[in-house]
């Protein structure tokens, strides 16, 4: 066999390898966070002794993430979980799970507990990634897929989450927009990101760049392009696609305890068999100076306030009461109660309706006791984009986090490597 018949020979083996990964992927899924079961509730991803940390594992580290949920149809279920190793853009990626799990591809779901001594009853469930079963050989965004009875089409739930092995630096900064048509009310997040451990041949290319605002990912930039290379250094400062509209404070609840009202909180009523919240009456702020003060950044915690000795099994479920009361009916769309207590989704789970008693928008929310951020958003009929400034108003001055994720493909590469990974905080007021 002569030389050019090796290299033919070798050609046809990568064009068949290609091709036998294509057919084995033609199911391929964009997965986001989404919960298939009413009876799902409280969905939790986080770094183990964090609640409210984002859900980011570092290769070969000794941390661990804590995935749990609960089950309020009482009876406990026959639950196994995979992972999914995605693409940048949560698009599933062209590799095998035998490449990037150590250990097995579909594992039960054995960590669980029986709710005590609450009103409702519930299963709460429990994984931590990584674990001698089930670990992440590769970086990158991975979705974590739990299904019931053994079958990967009987789906409960999916929940992103990422894995970094950190081999570039990221230094940013949030300002004041530059050039801001909003009134000044915007926020410009300039960064940098230093590389002296990989090649990169065409940087503008084999790096990516994820910019999220607060965990959102329904606003998040991800087609940015360096705006200079240098000598192991690429700079973002764009004026434009690094904007991010400054919002308001989140608006936040206290339910850790039924003995007494906690903050925001108008009246604890108990209607058999059942706790009903409901919170003291919202009012839009659009038309309201900023106003600081501390809150979680639309996320929130599962506590008690009560003597219990695991908030994870005793603490309980009500009935949260939002109201918000308007002058008249918005036309064109629909409000929604939006952060992480709904995933950060809009959907009809936590689409508000309106009163014409008595003028306003309502929704009832099943939450478990615990500490809650909240805002209130308008999305226009079809669409998909998220706003809050009609109703809660915007200024360049509010606290927000932004997440930085640097993604690494290049010609060899077969996935993508999330190689670095860092929080901002835009800090006006510190």
């Amino acid at each position: 066999m002569n030389r050019k018949t090796v290299i033919l020979f070798t050609f046809l083996n990568v064009v068949l390898t290609l091709i036998s990964w294509a057919s084995e992927k033609t199911d391929q899924y964009f997965y986001q966070n989404a919960v298939y079961h009413d009876e799902i509730k409280s969905v939790q991803l986080y770094r183990d002794g964090n609640e409210l940390s984002n859900p980011v594992y570092e290769l070969g580290s000794d941390a661990h993430l804590v995935f749990k949920f609960d089950d309020l149809s009482e009876d406990v279920k026959n639950y196994s979980y995979t992972l999914i190793h995605c693409d940048a853009n949560w698009n599933e990626s062209y590799i095998q799970q035998s490449e990037y799990i150590d250990g097995f591809a579909n594992n039960p779901v054995s960590d669980y507990a029986m709710s005590f001594n609450t009103t409702v009853k519930f299963v709460n469930y429990q994984v931590q990634i990584p674990n001698e079963n089930c670990k992440p050989k590769y970086s990158g965004n991975y979705a974590l897929v739990v299904f019931e009875d053994n079958d990967r089409q009987n789906l409960v739930l999916i929940h992103r989450f990422y894995v970094v092995e950190p081999l570039v630096r990221i230094d940013g900064l949030v300002k004041r927009a530059t050039f801001d048509p909003f009134n000044g009310d915007n926020q410009e997040v300039n960064f940098k990101i230093y590389n002296d451990r990989l090649k990169l041949l065409n940087p503008g290319e084999d790096i990516k760049v994820v910019l999220m605002q607060n965990r959102r990912w329904d606003n998040a930039v991800s087609d940015l392009k360096p705006s200079f290379i240098g000598e192991n250094v690429l700079q973002y400062d764009y004026t434009k696609k690094n904007v991010f509209p400054g919002g308001n404070e989140f608006r936040y609840f206290d339910i850790r305890t039924n003995r007494h009202n906690g903050e925001n909180v108008g009246r604890i009523e108990f209607f058999r068999p059942y706790y009903h919240v409901t919170l003291l009456p919202d009012a839009v702020r659009s038309n309201k100076a900023y106003s600081t003060y501390k809150e979680m950044n639309g996320n929130f915690v599962i506590e008690s306030q009560d003597r219990v000795t695991d908030f994870n099994t005793e603490c309980d479920y009500e009935f949260v009461h939002f109201f918000l009361p308007m002058e008249s009916q918005l036309v064109g769309g629909s409000v929604y109660v939006f952060g992480a207590l709904t995933d950060w989704n809009v959907n009809k789970t936590n689409e508000m309706k309106w009163n014409f008693e008595k003028a306003g928008y309502e929704l009832t929310l099943l939450l478990k006791q615990g500490y809650y951020n909240y805002e209130y958003v308008y999305v226009p009929e079809g669409g998909k984009k998220v706003d809050s400034s009609n109703l809660e108003g915007t200024f360049f001055i509010t606290e927000n986090d932004y997440q930085i994720f640097v993604y690494y493909h290049d010609q060899a590469s077969r996935y993508d490597r999330l190689v670095g990974f860092v929080i901002v905080n835009s800090a006006f007021k510190n």
